[in-house]
């Protein structure tokens, strides 16, 4: 990493402990003013893990776009620019989008037919078993620490390459300061956390392409930049791309790495807790809108930061003020993802080092606290109240969650210390990924999309997949490369091999047992059907034909979607201005009552709201609401695949076309246009549907102040 670093190891430091401790503090106040100030609390289990299922669908967007920002986000998107040229960044954000949109899928039927869910573990368990739970909660945890080290080891390398921080050091620091946020606030905290990150995260964005496309001295117009990629073309030809040259989207190389990361999207989003998390913590009629918007606003961050940085680092490869001039980046620069930070320096000096560290640390944290608190959700709700004790305490789970978070943390930090020491890298981790869990990927879909996917099915598809992918990768190694070593097996055309087969054959195989071998497993234990029926949404003594509450076969997924007589309830959308006074009584862990074997864990605040959001009866989605859903996903899925994925980028694939300066400018300002609607959709979207809620606040502090704080401030509705 020689001739990367500009900055003393003091900012280094500083930026991962300093900011990193604001953040702490900022938690804290948070979680204190909505203990407060509104009508939800951070002690209760629902609220720390699922943020009451009530988070709107301009915060769940910024949540969304904030988890699914990794530092592999900006570093591996600048990377495949620098790598094979123009198409590098949209291959990795059509590719990545695709995921996000088709999970909009996936978060119709939690809210349908699994409305009590916290986990998808727990839905498995409803539907197939302890067995089948157990698989797909090690193929979870695998996932969370894969998804983990592509954030930690990257964001520890680039801040070790730029201010020359221990790498180990920075290991440990990040997961653990952003622990310390996350156990302050729960779920909520990282919403909020997501989208401080994310403001900051757009305004490096449009510092950088500002200075790229107008303000620097280097190139200061995109006419400039486009005559610097011409000679990058002709002075460090792309091997398998057209004419060698940066400025064409047929890159058969590029094509390779598309589909790479399409298996491996499919992989680390359909498996990873932390997506699965905000569509249980999004309202029902708005979870589908939060996933689309959240999708079409994360295209626009790696595809404008990576045509920015990632062709600005060959463009400015053979200007002065690049860090390693005359000398280009080496191979083991360019994979671990020091393209970006390379272009920074050259564009800005120390300070385009110390904002890339910024950025960097915002988008490693972001996505880490979401990590954080799915792996704590597994640990809590699918170990301690599945196996270790069922009648566990709010308190306790919250407890239990904490100590997940710290478990996590460690076990992160210690994984990517040993592959830091292995020399792997960002890249070779992202690349692999789908080979390790895409036998899982497509199953855990079909469990919820597909009535008919069997207990066999489920067992033997992820496992089965794991093994043949395994030895497609290393076979291809092997024969292609002559020998299995990092370098080798972190090849883009071995890996996508690996890749191909996991997920495949996961996915083949789970239609063909399903059809084999029919039928999925049942209970008899009363309290295990009495957990069934909650996370499925069905009302106590309400069964099926069978007796089993739906819990086999079609029955099972169609029958939760019929509505039911709801009871008193109180609209969690109004104040309790009517209500007597909801300050909480004081309670201590004696007096706690146990709660029941479901995931929902009522305990009696005083609040009707919390208590309404606690019951012990989650409503699935109305049919009505459930069928302009779906109309609304694939209606949606189906434009962006046929326009996004097939028409644009095969037909500038297919005709060899290299872009002129008009057409470049155009893809630049059209690039450039598109993180301008990322940043209204991800920042002012969240900001106008909050405005009661942080005005309902603001009257709180006001009346505390002024009355030295004379008991609870009226409650609000919570965005």
């Amino acid at each position: 990493m020689d001739g990367i670093q500009v900055l003393d190891q003091g900012v280094g430091y500083g930026i991962v402990v300093g900011i990193g401790a604001f953040f702490a503090l900022l938690m804290l106040a948070i979680t204190w003013m909505q203990n407060r100030y509104t009508s939800y609390s951070t002690k209760q289990a629902e609220e720390f893990n699922t943020a009451s299922r009530s988070v709107k669908p301009g915060l769940i967007a910024a949540g969304i776009v904030s988890s699914w920002t990794w530092s592999s986000t900006l570093l591996t998107s600048s990377t495949f620019a620098y790598s094979y040229g123009i198409c590098g960044p949209m291959w990795y954000a059509a590719m990545g989008t695709s995921q996000i949109l088709l999970f909009s899928l996936i978060a119709i039927q939690i809210k349908t037919s699994a409305p009590g869910a916290h986990t998808f573990p727990e839905i498995i368990l409803a539907r197939h078993g302890r067995i089948a739970h157990i698989t797909y909660l090690f193929f979870g945890w695998a996932t969370n620490l894969l998804v983990g080290a592509c954030l930690v080891l990257g964001g520890a390398q680039v801040v070790g390459a730029l201010s020359g921080v221990n790498v180990y050091g920075a290991i440990f620091l990040i997961p653990l300061v952003v622990a310390a946020y996350v156990i302050a606030g729960g779920l909520r905290s990282t919403f909020i956390a997501d989208y401080a990150h994310t403001v900051i995260l757009f305004i490096a964005i449009f510092v950088f392409c500002f200075s790229m496309y107008a303000t620097s001295e280097t190139t200061g117009s995109i006419s400039t930049f486009y005559d610097l990629l011409r000679q990058a073309g002709e002075d460090r030809p792309i091997k398998g791309n057209h004419n060698g040259s940066y400025l064409t989207f047929k890159s058969d190389d590029g094509l390779i790495f598309a589909i790479d990361l399409l298996v491996a999207g499919f992989s680390n989003v359909w498996l990873d807790q932390a997506y699965w998390q905000r569509a249980i913590a999004s309202r029902p009629e708005t979870s589908v809108r939060a996933y689309l918007f959240g999708g079409m606003a994360w295209y626009g961050i790696p595809f404008s930061f990576g045509t920015a940085m990632g062709l600005g680092c060959a463009a400015l490869t053979a200007t002065s003020a690049f860090p390693t001039f005359p000398n280009p980046l080496t191979t083991a620069q360019n994979g671990a993802g020091l393209s970006a930070p390379a272009s920074a320096v050259a564009l800005l000096g120390r300070g385009g080092a110390g904002l890339m560290l910024l950025l960097l640390f915002m988008a490693v944290t972001s996505a880490t606290s979401a990590e954080l608190i799915a792996v704590s959700s597994l640990i809590t709700f699918d170990v301690y109240k599945t196996y270790v004790k069922p009648t566990a305490t709010s308190g306790q789970l919250v407890r239990i969650s904490h100590y997940g978070i710290i478990i996590y943390a460690v076990i992160l930090a210690a994984f990517c210390c040993i592959l830091n020491a292995v020399d792997v890298n960002l890249t070779w981790v992202l690349t692999i990924l789908g080979v390790i869990v895409g036998g899982a990927a497509i199953p855990v879909g079909l469990i919820l999309l597909w009535p008919r996917m069997s207990t066999v099915a489920t067992l033997v598809s992820p496992w089965v997949g794991l093994c043949l992918g395994m030895i497609a990768w290393l076979v291809t190694t092997h024969f292609r490369s002559g020998a299995i070593t990092v370098v080798t097996s972190g090849d883009v055309t071995n890996a996508v091999a690996g890749n191909l087969v996991s997920c495949g054959s996961g996915a083949v195989l789970a239609f063909v047992l399903s059809l084999l071998f029919p039928g999925q497993t049942n209970t008899s234990d009363p309290e295990m059907r009495k957990r069934i029926h909650k996370i499925n949404g069905v009302r106590p003594g309400d069964t099926g034909q069978d007796g089993s509450a739906g819990v086999s076969g079609e029955q099972q997924t169609a029958s939760p979607t019929t509505p039911r007589e709801a009871g008193p309830a109180v609209d969690p959308e109004k104040k309790p201005l009517d209500l007597p006074d909801s300050t909480p009584p004081e309670k201590t862990q004696d007096s706690e009552p146990p709660s029941d074997p479901a995931p929902d864990t009522l305990v009696p605040t005083g609040n009707a709201i919390v208590d309404f959001l606690e019951a012990s009866h989650i409503e699935p989605m109305a049919p009505e609401d459930v069928r302009k859903a779906t109309i609304l996903a694939k209606g949606f899925n189906l434009v962006y695949w046929c326009v996004v994925i097939i028409l644009v980028p095969f037909t500038l694939f297919g005709t060899q076309w290299e872009f002129t300066l008009a057409g470049f400018t155009g893809w630049c300002v059209v690039s450039f246009i598109w993180a301008w609607v990322s940043m209204i959709i991800c920042v002012i979207w969240p900001l106008v549907e909050s405005r009661g809620t942080m005005w309902a606040i603001a009257k709180g502090l006001m009346r505390d102040l002024g009355t030295a704080g004379r008991g609870k401030a009226e409650p609000a509705s919570v965005a």
